[in-house]
């Protein structure tokens, strides 16, 4: 095992902002899940959003949750998901006893087909049991073919999930993500590009969704001087202090972008004159935070992606590879999937390369110079 400090693959990255809000909070005793800086951060968010309605909550996962119920989702509904994507996108699904169809990727972006969608839309509306939902996720920060998957959600009127918890920061001709469909999720993960520990938020244009949002989020406890509940509410709400620490990361969102971005056009630099390795290219009006740089190789290439992972591994360098899809996954296996090959082959050819903004250029190249080597061994 290498003696050098140990990379992460996305480590939590505190500036010196986030001690002051923090220390507000302590002074003013507001260590509860109320109080002055959740409502401050849900401003700020709503700026970011362009005036979205916000709901700060304990994670991405309650947000979706909430989501689906707002839009009715109940046992026995199905509800539309990308595949490629991680379990908490869809175990909400299950959560509500409703069923998911998987949606594979698109080559371009990797994210959710609008062909397929639209396939799936069209054989559930054929056995009269049209989806309540779709839910569709940004990956690694990408964004998705947004305009035709709107189109479609338009077209057969199923209302539109956006995941963006990859994707604060991200944007489709200058838009942010999470701002196109009926109901946006953000998460602020330890992982994700601002975190506040724990932590994710939910977001629409629709003011009564986030007002039925924050009362269930609330236990569903009614306007009463005693505990009072006609409906079965959630512990969903963030917690004043979290969103202290989110005040202060969202004061440098735009400077970990620029970071994120750098990172990954380092690596593209560097990393592309070995012929096996290629990078999801940019497309004319999609900007991605690029939370992760990921890499697929070339089915000819003279190592694989786990030799990669291991060899960092060996010298003290978290990588990960690409998700494994949802409908490959055990727990999902009964579920229905509609599939053209595009993410198991990313699943097996891909890897995530340590992409966190604190790195320092002599991190990024021990992590180069490590894949060059083997390459040339």
């Amino acid at each position: 095992m290498s003696k050098d400090n140990k990379i992460w693959l996305s480590p939590p990255h505190i500036s010196e902002n986030e001690k002051k809000y923090v220390d507000e909070a302590f002074e003013q005793n507001w260590i509860a899940p109320v109080g002055p800086h959740i409502n401050r951060f849900e401003d700020e968010l709503s700026k970011v959003s362009q005036g979205f309605d916000v709901a700060v909550l304990s994670s991405g996962t309650a947000a979706i949750h909430l989501a689906l119920v707002l839009l009715g989702v109940k046992n026995d509904d199905c509800v539309i998901c990308s595949s490629f994507t991680f379990s908490a996108s869809v175990n909400p699904i299950i959560y509500l006893g409703a069923s998911p169809i998987f949606i594979d990727s698109e080559k371009d972006t990797w994210n959710m087909d609008p062909f397929l969608l639209e396939q799936a839309i069209v054989n559930q509306i054929n056995i009269n049991k049209k989806p309540k939902a779709i839910v569709l996720v940004h990956l690694y920060g990408y964004p998705s073919k947004i305009a035709e998957i709107i189109s479609i959600s338009k077209k057969y009127d199923i209302p539109l999930i956006e995941d963006a918890a990859e994707a604060l920061g991200s944007k489709y001709k200058n838009q942010p993500l999470g701002t196109f469909g009926d109901i946006g999720i953000f998460s602020f993960n330890g992982n994700k590009i601002i975190t506040t520990s724990s932590g994710g938020a939910i977001l629409s244009k629709n003011k009564e969704f986030i007002k039925k949002a924050k009362f269930l989020a609330t236990q569903a406890r009614e306007d009463q001087p005693h505990y009072e509940h006609k409906e079965i509410g959630y512990n969903y709400r963030m917690s004043n202090v979290c969103a202290a620490i989110g005040l202060g990361q969202l004061e440098v969102l735009e400077t970990r972008v620029v970071k994120r971005r750098y990172i990954h056009d380092f690596y593209k630099n560097k990393l592309s004159k070995i012929e096996s390795i290629k990078f999801l290219n940019d497309i004319n009006d999609f900007y991605s935070n690029r939370w992760l740089t990921t890499i697929v190789l070339e089915e000819n290439s003279k190592i694989n992606s786990e030799k990669i992972r291991l060899e960092l591994q060996k010298n003290n360098i978290e990588s990960r590879p690409l998700w494994k899809p949802m409908h490959l996954q055990p727990v999902f296996y009964t579920y229905q999937a509609f599939t053209n090959g595009v993410s198991e082959d990313l699943f097996h050819r891909g890897l995530c390369l340590p992409s966190g903004s604190n790195m320092s250029d002599q991190d990024l190249n021990r992590v180069v110079d490590i894949i060059k080597n083997l390459y040339e061994s």
